[in-house]
């Protein structure tokens, strides 16, 4: 089991950044990539942005491509997403998520997921 829990949400402005961070437990963090994804009102869950157990491979949907990184400190047991320029349509709850192999956009090969942290940017 992973537990995993998500912080640094709230409330911006538009062109405003956030750092979402991601804290976990249980078994070996290394084992894992890591994920984030988005889902607001009314919509289906959406990919943010993945990355290998070691860091070495990311991608990103192509809504956040170019203003969202992701990173690991597997020292830590953190991931985090560096968000900027952040528009209206980013408004969403944020979710950090853990898969026993590579890195994946698919949310079903996901094992693991947190609660999730509000992000709401205003216009």
């Amino acid at each position: 089991q992973v537990q995993l829990v998500e912080s640094g949400g709230g409330l911006v402005q538009a062109g405003d950044s956030l750092r979402l961070s991601c804290a976990a437990s249980g078994r070996t963090f290394s084992a894992y990539a890591m994920g984030w994804f988005r889902q607001a009102p009314g919509k289906d869950r959406e990919f943010v942005a993945t990355i290998s157990w070691n860091g070495d491979i990311t991608y990103y949907g192509d809504s956040v491509k170019g203003r969202c990184t992701i990173s690991r400190d597997n020292a830590k047991n953190t991931v985090t997403l560096q968000m900027n320029s952040l528009q209206p349509e980013d408004t969403a709850v944020y979710y950090c998520a853990a898969r026993g192999g590579s890195a994946s956009y698919y949310i079903r090969a996901y094992d693991y997921w947190g609660q999730g942290t509000q992000v709401t940017v205003s216009s």
